[in-house]
């Protein structure tokens, strides 16, 4: 039996991708597609909006059928208060979303004591696999004799609304876990001095249409390491997002990562 799959925030860019896919994948099947209750989406059939034909679903403001697991690529808001929702109803969460406050992470985590939630900074496979590789080189490098410098570069389209990525934070994130580094800097401007080995920097570049790009530099005296990973179409953070949904009605409750979904 195909899974029954809600979207939140099915009106946007992505939301209209995993409709799309959802409605091609034998596998799943297009249950519900949800907006915020001012969204201009609303009342419009789903897969029409999304460029697949008509899907029979409606774009609602509230869930009004049963599902199997909601994937959610909305709004830091939206997330948290579907999040809730999946809580008290045991439904399986994907959770897209990134830009959270800690206490909007918080919430998330809360849902996770009742239901199945993978959440992650990036959906994609193969920016879940450069992460492993990053924490890989990191493990490596950090008793490199001279010192490791780590630099963090990411791309995304003009309309992403926080910077830097999700992403990049998290790149970041894995770096110093394995090299320590306390210091995290965002861009750089005058006089800042010789740089210091405890440093990690970040740079958020926002043109045109890019739909994802990261570069993680460790630098050494003599040579460098970039591992990059750019996404092609927002299509590979709608696959991911379908494996996660696929992967996590099968979990008990609790938190998970798309290093589970993928055996990582």
């Amino acid at each position: 039996m195909p899974l029954n799959v809600g979207v939140n925030g099915a009106g946007g860019r992505m939301g209209q991708r995993v409709v799309a896919l959802t409605m091609a994948d034998p596998e799943l099947t297009l249950a519900a597609a949800l907006e915020s209750p001012a969204s201009a989406f609303l009342g419009r059939d789903a897969g029409e909006l999304a460029g697949a034909g008509p899907s029979g679903v409606r774009i609602s403001a509230e869930l009004q059928c049963p599902i199997d697991v909601l994937i959610d690529f909305s709004t830091p808001e939206g997330l948290t208060t579907i999040a809730a929702f999946c809580g008290e109803r045991r439904i399986p969460l994907v959770a897209a979303t990134t830009g959270l406050t800690p206490q909007q992470r918080e919430i998330v985590m809360t849902a996770a004591q009742t239901t199945a939630i993978v959440m992650a900074p990036s959906m994609s496979m193969a920016v879940n696999l450069v992460m492993k590789l990053v924490a890989d080189a990191a493990r490596v490098l950090r008793d490199n004799a001279d010192g490791v410098d780590v630099e963090i570069i990411e791309r995304h389209h003009r309309f992403k609304e926080d910077a830097p990525s999700g992403t990049a934070l998290h790149f970041g994130r894995i770096v110093a876990e394995q090299m320590g580094q306390s210091n995290h800097v965002h861009g750089r401007e005058g006089r800042t001095g010789r740089r210091p080995h405890n440093e990690i920097g970040y740079h958020a570049l926002r043109t045109g249409d890019n739909v994802g790009e990261h570069t993680i530099v460790f630098g050494m005296m003599g040579e460098t390491i970039d591992l990059t990973v750019r996404g092609h179409t927002r299509d590979s953070y709608a696959y991911g997002a379908l494996a996660a949904a696929k992967y996590v009605v099968q979990q008990g409750a609790g938190l998970y990562s798309m290093a589970d979904v993928l055996g990582l």
